[in-house]
């Protein structure tokens, strides 16, 4: 993968702009200092290597060189996108899905922002958010993809299993560049759709834990049935009291129930 290679692989997506690093330390902190910039809408920053990588909750993406897709997206919300600003991180996990199903795999989104493949993590997304003042001006959409077996981190360094693309198919993988184009067009896909309901009931379709009993661990502890999604993507559960439960986002970890 290179500059020269991505560019004519992602020639047809019509990107607002590319950088490309051989190694980075994370990708959205490129991308956010180039939001603020002025960057143009769905431009992307891409490293071949992530020296400081970020997810969610200050844990750190492992992704060493040559081995996983790392890359972020610039976004200039529309009217319609920033009454759903809360639907960004489903319309991320529903491109990668989508792209792994086209692989032959079969994908699930652990809510909010982790895609599984037989149960383990193969990709995770990170959505920071630019201001202008009390307005959103940007968002940057950080998305890390493990592709070969080398980019899932040792065990010892996991809180949740890691696996990549190359050991679900077990066999060669795409191309790097091809795995991104798909991701791209599929969020280009989507983004039309993000206020509607069929957006929402895809998401809801992929979830993970399904009529299954999760406990999402936050501020306070949940435990219930997963049943689905709020219209605004947040988490519904049925406690043990038959009550509705609605998990908000933020700093929560959803696990199922031991």
């Amino acid at each position: 993968m290179n500059e020269n290679s991505l560019k004519k692989k992602l020639s047809k997506l019509k990107l607002g702009g590319l950088r490309y690093f051989n190694s980075t330390g994370s990708t959205n902190d490129e991308a956010l200092a180039w939001a603020a910039a002025g960057a143009a809408d769905f431009s992307i920053v891409v490293a071949d290597e992530q020296t400081h990588g970020r997810g969610r909750l200050d844990r750190q993406w492992f992704t060493p060189k040559g081995q996983a897709l790392a890359f972020s997206l610039i976004l200039r919300p529309s009217n319609s996108h920033l009454s759903h600003l809360s639907r960004t991180v489903g319309l991320a996990a529903l491109s990668i899905a989508d792209c792994c199903s086209r692989l032959g795999l079969k994908p699930q989104i652990k809510w909010p922002n982790d895609i599984l493949l037989n149960g383990k993590k193969a990709a995770g997304i990170l959505i920071e958010t630019v201001w202008s003042g009390d307005e959103v001006d940007s968002l940057v959409v950080g998305m890390g993809v493990n592709i070969h077996t080398a980019s899932a981190p040792p065990a010892r360094a996991l809180q949740f299993p890691a696996t990549s693309i190359e050991d679900e198919l077990g066999q060669k993988t795409p191309d790097r560049e091809d795995i991104l184009f798909d991701i791209l067009s599929a969020f280009l896909r989507w983004r039309g759709s993000i206020e509607t309901d069929e957006l929402l009931e895809a998401w809801e379709r992929a979830l993970a834990f399904r009529g299954e009993q999760v406990q999402a661990a936050g501020d306070s502890l949940v435990e219930g049935e997963l049943l689905g999604l709020e219209p605004d993507g947040s988490l519904r559960l049925r406690d043990r009291k038959g009550d509705i439960v609605v998990v908000r986002y933020g700093d929560v970890s959803l696990r199922p129930m031991p």
